[in-house]
């Protein structure tokens, strides 16, 4: 089994715990499952990465979309630390007034904490004044 390999099957759980974080968090929004429907373990591409900062060896995983745009990642540092994203892109279902571009997960551990990452929305009839 080679390093990536061997990485990939000690974080996979972790991974699918994030995955269904990512999507929890998405349907607490509102969103039905359609929003992340491409947020799964197998669909990430997986590559061993070298942090910049401490030369630690860690694990990325990419979710791509059609056109090879990165729509989101699931990154497990060597210190036990993680972080994951993926774009909604969409008007919050449950409030006009907001843009959701992501939800995130974060953590150490069993300790997984997920929020969404908010925009106000813009104001059309602000922009065509201006």
């Amino acid at each position: 089994m080679d390093a990536l390999q061997k990485r990939l099957q000690d974080c996979l759980a972790l991974a699918e715990a994030l995955c269904r974080a990512l999507r929890d968090e998405a349907g607490r929004l509102g969103f039905d499952a359609d929003a992340l429907a491409g947020v799964d373990v197998l669909g990430a591409e997986f590559q061993l990465q070298t942090d910049p900062a401490s030369g630690d060896e860690g694990l990325l995983g990419e979710w791509f979309d059609r056109h090879r745009y990165r729509v989101g990642m699931l990154l497990f540092h060597a210190d036990g630390s993680f972080f994951a994203e993926h774009d909604i892109v969409r008007p919050h279902p449950g409030n006009p007034r907001l843009f959701v571009e992501a939800v995130e997960a974060w953590g150490r551990g069993d300790d997984i904490r997920c929020e969404a990452r908010l925009m106000p929305m813009i104001d059309e009839s602000a922009a065509a004044d201006a």
